[in-house]
């Protein structure tokens, strides 16, 4: 198991050009919220425009697109009753808040069937997956699931320690030709290959929303230009370093992901030291 620490994690990471535009940092949409979960897409949004994207839509119902305009005015609109052309997104994400009814999981095929680039799944997805396991066999390729630990036992079978898990990990990460993104105190990723350990991040982590923001880093690495697996890693570590730079102002009790969102800019300028 390899450690994820600031050497490996500057080896990854490709600094941004003085004469690039918009168009150079991808474009990403981002498939989440409903009528009571809007919290959850509008930190994933801020969190995927806060790590550099270029261009960032957002998929929620119509009757709740105006806590997008007035919350994230940096973010275009994509309403859910709308045929989507996905081929234009370079990075996309489904997740927080779509709920797992009959029409979320026809949102969900849908999509599998239409776009071909890697996806990133998490929160309601993965329980979507857990109800239809023959779902897991058409995504993707180099896809990246975000599973905490329930989700993760939904998705493949009870486990009984930390050790059991990763072993499952990697070998359905091998399996299926995606990356995992086991989330837990220390959070490990692996492409059925590699495993590799994250190195950063705390207890403030521990609360609702963290999973959000998380999944909103990665899309927009994702849509950047980096590998899955490069994506990944560099998500989970600047994750868990704005956490620890917000220890700064915040103890792990008052911490809130906000915070660690706003920090990610700290992050981002550690790394680049």
């Amino acid at each position: 198991m390899i450690k994820l620490d600031l050497h490996t994690i500057q080896s990854i990471f490709k600094k941004r050009l003085s004469d690039s535009h918009k168009g150079t940092h991808g474009h990403a949409l981002i498939i989440a919220g409903s009528k009571t979960k809007m919290g959850a897409a509008i930190i994933c949004s801020k969190a995927c425009l806060r790590s550099g994207v270029g261009l960032l839509s957002v998929s929620v119902p119509k009757k709740e697109k105006n806590s997008i305009f007035t919350s994230i005015p940096e973010a275009m609109i994509v309403l859910r009753r709308e045929k989507i052309d996905y081929s234009k997104f370079s990075a996309i994400a489904i997740r927080p808040g779509i709920g797992t009814t009959t029409k979320s999981t026809l949102l969900l095929e849908n999509l599998i069937n239409t776009y071909s680039n890697p996806i990133v799944f998490d929160a309601d997805a993965l329980t979507i997956f857990s109800k239809t396991n023959d779902l897991l066999t058409k995504i993707p390729e180099n896809s990246i699931f975000t599973p905490h630990i329930k989700e993760f036992d939904r998705l493949f079978g009870m486990h009984h320690s930390v050790e059991e898990r990763i072993e499952k990990a990697i070998l359905k990460a091998k399996e299926l030709n995606c990356i995992i993104v086991l989330k837990n105190a220390q959070t490990i990723i692996t492409d059925g290959i590699k495993v590799v350990v994250n190195t950063t991040g705390n207890s403030g982590l521990a609360k609702g929303g963290s999973g959000d923001a998380l999944t909103g880093i990665i899309t927009s690495f994702l849509a950047q230009g980096y590998s899955s697996f490069q994506a990944a890693q560099l998500a989970v570590y600047l994750h868990g370093l704005a956490a620890d730079i917000t220890l700064e102002t915040q103890s792990e009790e008052s911490m809130l992901i906000t915070d660690v969102i706003e920090n990610l800019g700290k992050a981002f300028k550690k790394i680049q030291e």
